[in-house]
C-alpha cells in the first residue's frame, strides 16, 4: 500500500491524499480546499483506476487562466508515488 500527502501550489485545494494498492491501483483520493462538488467527483472517478490511466487522462489540465489545475496536480502526486 503506498500513501501520499502532496502539498499542492498554485490552486484552490491546499493538499491532496492518495492512497494506492501496490498494483497502482487508486483506493482514495482526498483534496483539502478547492471546489469541493468537482474534487469529490474527481476523487470518485479516479478511485479503482491504474495510477497511469488517471495520469494519461488528467495530466496537464488547466484551470482559467493558471498552468495547472486540482487535476493535473493530482498527477504531480501521482507520479511522486510511483517513484515510492
Amino acid at each position: 500500500m503506498k500513501h501520499i500527502q502532496y502539498p499542492t501550489q498554485g490552486t484552490c485545494s491546499v493538499m491532496i491524499d492518495v492512497t494506492a494498492d501496490d498494483d497502482g491501483t487508486i483506493r482514495s483520493v482526498a483534496f483539502l480546499g478547492g471546489c469541493d462538488g468537482n474534487l469529490q467527483g474527481v476523487s470518485r472517478l479516479v478511485e479503482g483506476q491504474k495510477i497511469d490511466d488517471v495520469i494519461a487522462h488528467l495530466n496537464g489540465i488547466r484551470c482559467g487562466g493558471k498552468p495547472t489545475s486540482c487535476p493535473d496536480k493530482l498527477c504531480r502526486a501521482l507520479k511522486q508515488s510511483r517513484r515510492q
